[in-house]
């Protein structure tokens, strides 16, 4: 299992968040060899984009198609987030893109819609 802790750096000085836990996960791993992995958080998926995916974008397709916003949910995955790079295809799920990687799959979503469904998505500031 990987645990992921947060911190800072201030000066080139790592500070990190939850020392005390930090410190006691080191402890528990005397003797063995780590791996250590530096990056910046991946900023995920607002609430507003959220509501705006299911609320306007997944609801509209479910309507022109005849699904249910869950089928229509995970029909536009399979359509979109799909990963056939692999042996065995994987589908990516939706809270694991981040903000940019979630407003490119919503435009391809988009365009497809306008393209097949003749379904018109309108851009979030039109909508509430």
């Amino acid at each position: 299992m990987n645990t992921i802790y947060h911190g800072i750096v201030k000066k080139g000085q790592l500070w990190i968040t939850l020392r005390k836990e930090f410190d006691d996960y080191v402890r528990s791993l005397d003797g063995k060899t780590v791996e250590i992995v530096l990056r910046l958080p991946k900023k995920g998926r607002s609430t507003q984009q959220n509501r705006y995916y299911f609320g306007v974008v997944v609801r509209l397709v479910s309507e022109s198609t005849g699904y249910t916003t869950d089928e229509a949910h995970d029909a536009l995955r399979l359509m979109f987030l799909s990963d056939n790079s692999r042996a065995i295809p994987t589908i990516r799920s939706t809270t694991a893109l981040s903000t940019k990687e979630f407003e490119e799959y919503i435009e391809k979503i988009k365009v497809w819609a306008a393209e097949t469904l003749n379904c018109y998505i309108p851009d979030p500031s039109s909508v509430e």
